[in-house]
Formats: C-alpha cells, structure tokens, sequence
C-alpha cells in the first residue's frame, strides 16, 4: 500500500516541510509494516512536493497511525497534504533488481 501525500510549499517555508516531514519519515517507518518513505520535490516545480510511504498492507499503514507520537507530529503533517487527489493506493505490481511482482487487488472487480 502506498501513502502518496502532496505539498504546494512557498521556498520560505521549504525548510520546515523537510524538517516536519523527515521527523514524519523516522516515525513512520519505525512502525511494523513499514517498507521505507522518501520525501521529494518537484524538478519543474519547486513549490511542489511529494511524501511516499510504502506499507506491507492496509492493516499495517492503519495500526502505524495509531502510536500517541505518530498521532501528534505526523497526522497534523498530513492534514495539510492537498485534497484535491486520492493519497491511499494500492501497489498492484512492484520490481527490484529487474524482476516486476504483481499482486492481486484488494478491490472487488
């Protein structure tokens, strides 16, 4: 499962983003269930920002919300990512070292 959350941040406030958002990163993938999270920026935006977690499953991305330091740094982090896309995504396949895996859709068709 992936945690796709977008940021429109004036270069004023870049630093606190990078800052509140890499405190975000540290509490989210020491959560169980946690694969990793990158923080980036938009090449031809600077204003535009991106932060990717990637979960085991959708169990596993609920239960790493739930932690009290979690709840406190990160959620309000969150609450302010742009709502104007979904955030919550399904990985249907995945590759490493050249070999794509797919995975079945937790969606009934």
């Amino acid at each position: 499962m992936l945690l796709v959350c977008r940021f429109d941040v004036p270069a004023a406030e870049a630093d606190d983003l990078r800052v509140r958002a890499r405190a975000a990163l540290e509490l989210l993938t020491a959560q169980p269930g946690c694969r990793g999270g990158e923080l980036g920026r938009a090449v031809d935006e600077p204003d535009a920002w991106v932060l990717v977690v990637r979960f085991e499953s959708v169990n596993a991305y609920r239960r790493a919300l739930s932690p009290f330091p979690v709840r406190e740094h990160v959620v309000p982090l969150l609450a302010q990512a742009g709502t104007d896309a979904p955030a919550a995504f399904e990985t249907l396949v995945d590759a490493v070292g050249g070999r794509a895996q797919e995975h079945t859709s937790l969606l009934a068709e």
